[in-house]
């Protein structure tokens, strides 16, 4: 189904809005502490760190630039245009944080503290950015290549090349400085996921109660959302009840559950998190 012009456009603030939490971790925690926790943002800070003249943002403007061509010779027409886009916006973003916020040395005096943060931003615009279909550039663009050119198997190959570029830190920097990148990098691979499942999260609800009528009515013109009524039957009493199904956020849970509570103090409920529904009124398939 074609998107509308609003659509579009709530996906591209979407898009940039990811790439500015995911461009401060880097520029303000990332940096200023050498974490080199990977991807092309880690190979950058090592870059700048042994060429000094010359920002990391600047490097990260080249490496994916040099990531990009790779990506429209090998991939064609299906490099996507949120990709491109996105390798280039995201090292302009950094590099204009850099320029407006100049930090010559951390934010803190407390390494991990800044570890953290370093972590929690990019894998929060990550997961924004993911979260829409999109991608921040980068060492995607190498998985799309791999993808699409070999068999090797694309999420241990970008591992092993996160690990590599975090090993380097223990060289170019210091052991505490590579210990640290050790740290972020494990926090990083299951972080993202974690985001993206919390932004997607709902509410599985199952309901038994003697006013299913009462409870339909509130969920579909209060909350504004539907159910599926089925009958059952009671193993133990042999009773007939209707089994009402909704999928509802945490906020509306929360109302209906306050709901059912004055009209039916008896109800059975059942509340099971969801990660990801797909289907008319959630996510498209």
């Amino acid at each position: 189904m074609k998107k509308t012009f609003k659509q579009r456009l709530v996906w591209f603030l979407i898009l940039n809005a990811g790439l500015i939490v995911t461009a401060a971790g880097i520029a303000l925690f990332k940096t200023p502490n050498h974490f080199a926790i990977g991807g092309t943002s880690g190979l950058a800070i090592l870059l700048a760190d042994i060429f000094p003249q010359l920002h990391m943002g600047t490097f990260m403007f080249i490496i994916n630039m040099v990531l990009l061509v790779l990506g429209l010779i090998f991939v064609g027409k299906d490099f996507a245009f949120g990709t491109a886009y996105s390798s280039v916006m995201l090292s302009v973003y950094v590099a204009i944080i850099e320029y407006f916020v100049p930090l010559a040395e951390p934010l803190t005096h407390d390494p991990l503290l800044e570890l953290i943060w370093a972590v929690i931003l990019p894998a929060v615009g990550s997961a924004i950015v993911f979260n829409i279909g999109a991608s921040t550039g980068g060492t995607d663009i190498v998985a799309m290549i791999l993808s699409k050119h070999s068999s090797f198997p694309i999420g241990m190959s970008l591992l092993a090349s996160d690990a590599v570029i975090t090993v380097a830190t223990f060289w170019l920097f210091d052991v505490p400085t590579g210990l640290y990148c050790m740290l972020g990098l494990i926090m990083k691979t299951f972080l993202v996921d974690l985001v993206i499942d919390g932004i997607n999260s709902r509410k599985y609800i199952t309901i038994i109660s003697k006013e299913p009528e009462l409870i339909e009515r509130f969920i579909i013109d209060k909350l504004n959302r539907s159910a599926t009524i089925s009958e059952a039957e009671g193993a133990y009493s042999h009773q007939h009840e209707k089994v009402i199904t909704t999928v509802l956020t945490r906020r509306q849970s929360v109302l209906l559950r306050n709901y059912i509570r004055s009209v039916d103090r008896h109800a059975f409920i059942t509340m099971v998190n969801s990660s990801q529904i797909i289907g008319k009124g959630f996510s498209d398939i």
